[in-house]
């Protein structure tokens, strides 16, 4: 079965989970009794998601500019083009564009037996952004 792109609208990313512009493609939805989804999710400079977490994990993979990652209790990561990382089931974090450059990843997470993927928490502060 092919999926057409041009199905499905690109949507802005809702101010609760994101601070800033963000923009999302929906690449994969799961399909009983596949789990997995997958999202290209732009961010404009400067945006980023809200503290959150995946009850099954969740990998993401740099396309485009500068990405800034970062895990509950440890230091701000880079990730450029062509890098990924592995969020650890339940483990809290957030990633986002950098400052002065514009960012595209793509976001592939699993749904748990309830359709759940992602748990969403608080805004991650200008402060807490800039490794303050």
């Amino acid at each position: 079965m092919i999926s057409r792109s041009s199905d499905k609208p690109t949507v802005v990313g809702p101010s609760d989970w994101f601070t800033g512009a963000v923009y999302i493609d929906q690449v994969a939805t799961p399909q009983a009794p596949a789990r997995a989804g997958a999202a290209l999710v732009h961010f404009t400079p400067g945006a980023r998601t809200a503290w959150h977490t995946h009850p099954l994990g969740q990998t993401i993979h740099v396309i485009e500019g500068i990405c800034r990652c970062q895990r509950e209790g440890a230091q701000i990561e880079t990730l450029l083009p062509g890098d990924s990382t592995y969020f650890e089931p339940g483990e809290n974090h957030w990633h986002g564009a950098s400052a002065e450059r514009l960012m595209v990843h793509i976001a592939v997470h699993e749904h748990d037996a309830s359709g759940s993927a992602v748990a969403w928490g608080r805004h991650v502060s200008d402060a807490e952004y800039a490794g303050e």
